[in-house]
């Protein structure tokens, strides 16, 4: 009896020293302090700088002069990697850095934004901002403006709003596909600008010469 009760203390002490109670039992499991196994670690500092190689034992002591963790980051390298830092901000780096990859690998889809061509200027800028949204999404947009009744006989309105829609997007977007008319609808697909891709700079015109004065008159009679 009393070594049942010396062996399940000792079970809540490690339990308690291991801290996994911050762990989702959905997340792959992280060596981190009394569970790294290695004979020696190489160490590094919460603020990136290196501690060179020791126990984990005493990188450990480190750790825990600072109330945080010893975090193993690096399990293949030789000697293993761990890092003094936070369990808590390692698995929002963790998080931050998976969301990155994911949209990296992130397929496009193409998103549709659609109005008419006398929208107001207030839902106009929401649909843009829409568009812009979907571009940094990395998606595609397929723009339409749709014409009722009479309106289909100015579709230079519908291409004005377009062109509307290319210079506010053309800092996130570039177009694919320029405006075409499909029935009672005319429509632009617009991509977002590859890495490395910068819009191009506006056109500043250049001031116009002034005009040349009066030719000069005869000098003056002596």
């Amino acid at each position: 009896m009393v070594l049942s009760v010396v062996e399940g203390q000792g079970f809540r002490r490690d339990f308690i020293n291991s801290r996994d109670f911050r762990r989702d039992p959905r997340e792959p499991r992280v060596n981190m302090n009394e569970r790294i196994r290695a004979r020696e670690i190489r160490v590094i500092d919460e603020d990136g700088s290196q501690l060179g190689i020791m126990s984990p034992r005493d990188a450990l002591a480190i750790a825990r002069g600072r109330g945080i963790d010893l975090i193993e980051v690096a399990p293949q390298a030789q000697p293993p990697v761990c890092k003094i830092m936070d369990y808590g901000k390692f698995k929002y780096e963790q998080a931050k850095k998976e969301k990155e990859s994911a949209k990296k690998h992130k397929q496009s889809e193409l998103k549709g934004i659609q109005m008419f061509p006398n929208i107001e200027e207030h839902d106009f800028e929401v649909k843009v901002r829409s568009a812009i949204k979907f571009l940094e999404d990395g998606d595609k947009v397929k723009v339409t403006i749709r014409f009722k009744g009479r309106q289909i006989t100015h579709p230079e309105f519908g291409r004005q709003q377009l062109d509307k829609v290319k210079q506010m997007t053309s800092q996130v977007g570039q177009v694919e596909k320029d405006s075409t008319m499909e029935g009672r609808m005319m429509t632009m697909i617009l991509s977002p600008l590859k890495s490395g891709t910068h819009a191009p700079k506006p056109v500043v015109p250049r001031p116009a010469a002034p005009p040349p004065g009066p030719a000069p008159g005869p000098p003056p009679a002596a």
